[in-house]
């Protein structure tokens, strides 16, 4: 036993002092001889004496001193199993695969299972996969719920050789492990966590989106009636989530309720859109309101301004809706209705006035539209180069790839002297001549990501942006002026309101009235789609300044190889759900126009069919999946769009899709439709 047990450290040289003190001994009576013999004699003796006795305790109180500490580490290693069995908190340890070796009486009283053992953690945790289970010296934390018990799971991993029993286990070149597993119950802090939650106060606006044409509608002894039943109904909607609510001006209030209330708000999808829109009492036009709310537990002031976004964004996107901003997303809800169109031109007037002063300061104006620019975004920056020449300001249109749509008209600028030749740049030359008196105007986009240039947006110091499509998350953030009307038909139907404020007897060309009128009529559809009376008193005032309908269409004959094209989409098309038309742009088209271009073209033919209430066209184009979505009036498809990353109006929208083929689209569309289906949404 003693080769294979030995002492060591300061208990070893503790017994070995013994032996130190007979060779002191022994060193001191050699001394004596040199001094007096007798003396020397007698303490040797002694040392002799000293010796036998050490050496006979040494050797005998070793083994039985071994025994002891065997017996102690023994009865110590039994005191800290108890221990360990008894911890309080819940404890086990699980092999590099996951499954179970051993429990403490804590962890198996949790479960309440006999059959424990060799059982897979994730059996009891779903959550817990193989792939979290800790293979370094890392502690791993999980939050994970058994029964109605919440559990913040530590993990940490523990080598076996660094546990090995030195002559028992030979592990030093073995890299296995055990995983030691904590479990800390945090059900009540969970609790009072979500109570606290549900007790923050989350704060929000209330705008009435039409007031004055409303009021308008009715007779003017009942127009205070109507606004009291709008009142009423407001105001019993917030009571009944025990709600505060404030009205602050004739068509605003502001609300403040507790965030477990807004939870129910979400759940019954703001049911006061609708129930305001019921109210009626002789007035033709029904009242729509945006409802913009904010929350964030860091404190009252930044919940308050989430609520500003959220109503800018709400009346951004055309209002009669409900958006909900936090620190980690922003939600939607609603925007079922058609946008009214407002028939006062103040709001131009006053865009226009703001849009010259802007330009009077700067001595360069570049415009810029979408990637891949149609001819609603190729007439509008025409209309804002004419607007800055007017100033007798150097203007660039900056414009990439030129869509076959676009070229007729391109073509027609370059051909003629009128023009410089440094009219349209690309990215890159754009990009060198921009400098600090610069000024980027953004039409027919609010999205960065999307525009013809996102890096000068980062480097221009005054940027504006006129667009006609609902607004999303994702917005030019940095815009000294922004002008967005839903309810517009294109966004050249709103430049050539502002051409009109602009200047006094401002002179457009024929050239560039034809461009401006090209972008409405497609983006209406030949003004069968989403047009008003303004729409028709701009395409008036462009025809006056020389647009020729004619010489227009002209410019857009389709080649014979481009209607085959549409044919074929057409043939590829599915019915879903009875009434959703479906349909893929083969993958080589053999014509000149944009593959995008024909699938939008080939959506609004689909409409023409009886039953159909939207459709939907895919096509891949550029590694990318293009979805362009068209409806007539039932179907919100910019809704529908904005669940696939897109945007665009109630009945013109489309998306773009990355890493996904044409089928995995299509299915990824079929889930939302048959989702919206269920909750009502559609």
């Amino acid at each position: 036993m003693d080769k294979k047990i030995k002492l060591r450290g300061q208990l070893r040289m503790y017994l070995q002092w013994t032996l130190l003190m007979a060779v002191i001994f022994v060193v001191m009576s050699l001394g004596l001889f040199t001094i007096n013999t007798k003396a020397a004699l007698i303490a040797s003796v002694c040392t002799i004496f000293y010796i036998i006795v050490a050496l006979v305790l040494f050797f005998r109180s070793k083994v039985r001193l071994l025994n002891e500490l065997v017996t102690f580490a023994a009865e110590y290693g039994q005191v800290q199993k108890q221990l360990l069995h008894q911890l309080s908190i819940p404890y086990a340890l699980l092999d590099e695969h996951g499954r179970i070796l051993w429990i403490n009486e804590q962890f198996g009283e949790i479960f309440h299972k006999e059959r424990i053992y060799n059982r897979s953690i994730t059996s009891f945790f779903p959550g817990i996969t193989r792939n979290l289970i800790p293979e370094n010296e890392d502690i791993v934390n999980i939050h994970a719920s058994y029964g109605e018990k919440d559990y913040n799971v530590e993990m940490k991993k523990v080598l076996l050789k660094d546990i090995s029993v030195k002559g028992m286990l030979e592990v030093s070149e073995y890299d296995g492990y055990l995983v030691a597993v904590y479990l800390f119950d945090v059900t009540e802090l969970n609790r009072y966590k979500q109570l606290n939650l549900d007790q923050q106060p989350a704060a929000g606006l209330i705008y009435m989106d039409n007031y004055e044409e409303a009021m308008e509608s009715v007779e003017e002894v009942r127009r205070s009636l109507l606004t009291a039943l709008i009142d009423r109904k407001v105001s019993k909607y917030i009571t009944d989530f025990e709600g505060l609510m404030r009205k602050v001006e004739k068509d605003k209030y502001f609300i403040v309720l507790q965030h477990k209330y807004l939870e129910k708000m979400q759940e019954d999808k703001f049911s006061i859109l609708e129930e305001v829109k019921k109210v009626n009492i002789g007035n033709e036009m029904a009242v729509t309101l945006s409802i913009g709310i904010g929350f964030d537990n860091s404190g009252y002031v930044k919940g308050y301004e989430y609520a500003r976004n959220a109503i800018d964004l709400a009346l951004g996107r055309g209002g009669d809706q409900t958006v909900v901003k936090t620190k980690k997303k922003t939600s939607y809800y609603g925007g079922k209705a058609k946008q009214v169109e407002k028939y006062t031109r103040v709001k131009a007037r006053v865009k226009a006035e703001a849009l010259r002063e802007i330009m009077e300061t700067k001595d360069k104006v570049f415009v810029m539209g979408h990637t891949l620019a149609d001819n609603d975004a190729f007439g509008a920056a025409v209309g804002i180069y004419r607007a800055a020449t007017v100033l007798n300001k150097k203007a660039h249109v900056v414009i990439n790839e030129i869509s076959s749509s676009v070229r007729p008209l391109i073509d027609r600028f370059n051909e003629s002297r009128d023009y410089p030749e440094d009219m349209f740049l690309n990215s890159e030359q754009a990009i060198e001549q921009l400098d600090g008196s610069s000024v980027v105007v953004v039409v027919d986009v609010n999205k960065p990501s999307i525009t013809e240039c996102q890096e000068l947006l980062r480097l221009a110091k005054t940027i504006v942006v006129l667009d006609h499509h609902r607004q999303g998350e994702e917005v030019i953030n940095n815009a000294v002026l922004s002008y967005i009307e839903t309810y517009a038909s294109s966004t050249c139907e709103m430049v050539a309101e502002i051409l009109q404020y602009f200047a006094d007897g401002i002179k457009i060309r024929a050239l560039e009235a034809d461009s401006i009128y090209a972008g409405m009529m497609i983006d209406t559809n030949n003004f069968m789609n989403k047009t008003g009376v303004r729409t028709f008193e701009a395409a008036a005032f462009l025809r006056r300044c020389g647009a020729d309908v004619t010489r227009v269409r002209k410019l857009f004959q389709e080649d014979m190889n481009a209607y085959k094209a549409k044919a074929d989409i057409i043939r590829t098309m599915e019915m879903y759900m009875d009434c959703y038309a479906l349909a893929t742009s083969p993958s080589h088209i053999e014509s000149e126009a944009s593959p995008t271009i024909l699938a939008a073209q080939t959506a609004d033919s689909l409409l023409d069919v009886r039953g159909i209430k939207a459709a939907f066209v895919f096509t891949e184009y550029q590694s990318r999946i293009y979805i362009s979505a068209r409806a007539i009036d039932e179907v919100n498809v910019q809704i529908i769009m904005e669940k696939l990353g897109g945007g665009g109006h109630q009945n013109v929208a489309g998306a773009q899709l990355e890493d996904c083929s044409v089928r995995e689209a299509v299915d990824r569309l079929k889930g939302i439709l048959e989702k919206m289906k269920q909750e009502g949404d559609i």
